[in-house]
């Protein structure tokens, strides 16, 4: 890695996680008490009912010992003995979940609850009779990229039922600011409608060149500053499958960065690494439309098991200050299996994934809306925005487990790479490797804490070598 990792600055990590775990166990004790169900997997949920009447001494019945580490008791299946091949294979992530992570957890919760903590914390955090707004403070650790501190808010109904409000601002004093406010209203059981307007101006963008050949070690700055509001509408149907369609303006301006030692776009393009890309340095405004259907077998629930799923998705623009000849088409499919081995949530996934860019005009399409990889989405190992050009193909086999209570552990394996045209110029030997383990809380209901590292690789034809190396652990930035 290039430039200075975030050392020195505030890590509160710990007590967010705490935060995290609070707020949901809490959320499970305001769900019994209100007579709803309490969600599964909570150590609530796993409370057998008391008996009819007490016994005839007057005490009352002792109750049950919770499932605490949210697994339940061990599989009969013969073939869950199967289970031992890939824990052996990945044991270092398996110890590290284990052993620093549930049987802490298994510990650390049952004491929270008898010292009444959940309850305690929720009610801090949270307002109204029924807690239905609350906050809780954020943040977000990358290294070789500016931290962030922030706030993320809730207002359930707000106004009235099925109205939901959130607010995620974060920030850090080197000049970036980034925030969204979203409204979301459920029109149906099945159907919503979202309204979001976000922005933000960082100036530690990463770029390395276009195309799959693409150095890491030419590794440069940018500013990016971007405006983005929207109008959406989502169409759950059968099982996890969904139609949703956006519209929306997007405004970007991008400049020269910096962040530690880095050159900045511009500079590290002069010594002939790369060529500047078409967009840098001019603002644009986009007038885009987007539609994507999701046709997905999977039972619709928190932890998805066994199934199929393919994606399709198409996304039009056009620059305002432009039209038509700045027109371009963004449109890509996935196609994905997966099976859950034990019917416990250990899901194996294999996934294959194509992405497309053309101009429908005679303008270039601006670098920052060509095809990506890397960031919070595919090929998880590299930084957001380290392989860039007209085309993607990737395949990712995964594997996702539930640790414990609201905590989910999950590992990639990807291969694959950007290319010209339609895939033009696809070889074998340009594919890339890239790695990841990480876990995430769900507590902080639209803002789970994430952690994760990730191992990169240039091509093979470059020997495979690693050169990339991502850890971060926060509340990933949705801007």
């Amino acid at each position: 890695m290039r430039g200075n990792s975030a050392r020195g600055g505030p890590k509160p990590w710990t007590s967010w996680i705490v935060v995290a775990l609070a707020l949901s166990s809490a959320s499970s004790l305001r769900a019994q008490t209100s007579g709803d169900a309490p969600p599964a997997g909570s150590a609530i949920a796993a409370t057998p009912s008391a008996p009819a009447s007490a016994p005839s001494s007057g005490e009352s019945p002792k109750r049950a010992v919770p499932d605490y580490d949210g697994r339940g008791p061990p599989p009969d299946e013969p073939g869950a003995a199967a289970l031992w091949v890939p824990r052996v294979v990945l044991s270092p992530a398996y110890l590290a979940t284990e052993y620093v992570l549930r049987r802490p957890l298994s510990l650390a919760i049952p004491a929270a609850e008898h010292a009444d903590l959940p309850r305690k914390v929720y009610d801090l955090f949270t307002f109204g009779p029924e807690h239905k707004a609350g906050f809780a403070p954020i943040g977000f650790v990358e290294f070789d990229f500016n931290p962030s501190v922030g706030v993320y808010a809730f207002w359930d109904d707000a106004g009235f039922s099925g109205n939901d409000l959130r607010l995620h601002a974060e920030a850090w004093p080197t000049d970036w600011v980034a925030g969204s406010l979203t409204e979301r209203i459920a029109v149906t059981a099945d159907q919503s409608v979202q309204l979001r307007v976000s922005a933000v101006h960082r100036p530690d963008r990463v770029f390395y060149g276009l195309g799959p050949r693409s150095l890491q070690a030419d590794q440069s700055r940018y500013a990016d500053q971007r405006v983005d509001l929207s109008a959406s509408h989502e169409w759950r149907f059968w099982r996890s499958s969904t139609i949703e369609t956006r519209a929306g303006l997007r405004d970007v301006d991008t400049s020269d960065g910096h962040f530690g030692g880095d050159p900045s776009l511009s500079r590290e393009a002069r010594t002939g690494a790369f060529e500047i890309p078409d967009g840098f340095g001019r603002e644009y405004t986009d007038e885009y439309n987007r539609l994507v259907l999701a046709l997905d077998s999977r039972a619709r629930q928190e932890r998805p098991g066994s199934g199929v799923r393919v994606e399709l998705g198409a996304e039009q623009g056009n620059n305002l200050h432009g039209t038509p000849a700045s027109g371009f088409l963004r449109y890509g499919a996935t196609a994905a299996g997966y099976l859950d081995l034990n019917g416990r949530s250990r899901v194996l996934g294999l996934s294959i994934t194509t992405l497309f860019a053309d101009p429908l005009g005679s303008r270039l399409i601006p670098f920052t809306e060509l095809v990506s990889l890397g960031g919070d989405k595919l090929m998880l190992a590299y930084f957001g925005g380290r392989l860039i050009d007209r085309s993607a193909a990737v395949a990712t086999l995964s594997y996702a487990w539930p640790v414990g209570p609201w905590l989910d552990g999950h590992l990639e394996i990807a291969a694959g790479n950007v290319f010209g045209m339609r895939l033009a110029g696809f070889d074998w030997s340009l594919l890339r490797l890239s790695g990841a383990v990480g876990v995430s809380i769900g507590g902080l209901r639209d803002a789970p804490i994430e952690a994760l590292i990730g191992l990169g690789t240039e091509t093979f034809a470059q020997s495979g070598q690693v050169d990339s190396v991502r850890v971060m652990l926060g509340v990933p930035h949705s801007f």
